[in-house]
């Protein structure tokens, strides 16, 4: 797995000769970090993607400024039986012969909370993108590391996946959790609402 978190930024109001304005730079610990999802069913699904990538990037110390793009490859889908997974990667659920990767990318940051946000953006599976909203909770605001957790909700059934397995009722709504370990490597702290 192969996560990063990037901030670049170049002032169009500055000549290229001169060096860019300091924005936060954050890096995220792979190790310490996961996506996973899970959806009700009369025999549990539930997983994690091994393969993914992020990045999140700011124009500026405000907060809402950022933007998360996420992309994960929808063939590491692991539930821990390869009965489920097979099934999760066909053409009735992933797609992934044809549709190799799911992604999230945020369109809007707002914050909610003192350690709290709402991220709108735009997810993707299946090659259907919808407008969908992550929430987020950050934990160690304000001490250069910290979590963020994340959860967004969106129902099977808006991105084709239709299908059932057989013997197995399935929810339609799915829910998608973020793990993810972080630490600011340069720049200043983020500006947060108190």
């Amino acid at each position: 797995m192969r996560l990063i978190a990037l901030c670049l930024f170049a002032s169009p109001l500055i000549p290229s000769l001169t060096h860019a304005q300091d924005v936060p730079v954050f890096a995220i610990t792979p190790v310490q970090s996961s996506i996973k999802f899970g959806v009700k069913a009369s025999v549990p699904i539930s997983g994690t993607f091994d393969n993914w990538n992020a990045t999140l990037t700011f124009a500026s110390t405000d907060v809402t400024t950022g933007v998360l793009d996420v992309e994960i490859q929808a063939a590491s889908v692991d539930t821990g039986s390869g009965l489920k997974d097979g099934k999760l990667k066909s053409s009735d659920f992933f797609d992934v012969a044809n549709n190799p990767l799911i992604s999230f990318k945020s369109t809007k940051i707002s914050q909610t909370g003192p350690n709290t946000f709402e991220l709108d953006g735009n997810f993707t599976i299946r090659g259907v993108t919808r407008a969908e909203q992550l929430t987020l909770t950050v934990s160690g605001v304000g001490t250069g590391t910290g979590t963020i957790n994340g959860t967004l909700y969106f129902d099977r059934k808006d991105y084709g996946m239709n299908s059932g397995i057989p013997f197995i009722r399935i929810a339609d709504r799915v829910e998608v959790n973020v793990a993810l370990q972080g630490t600011r490597v340069s720049g200043p702290p983020l500006v947060l609402k108190q």
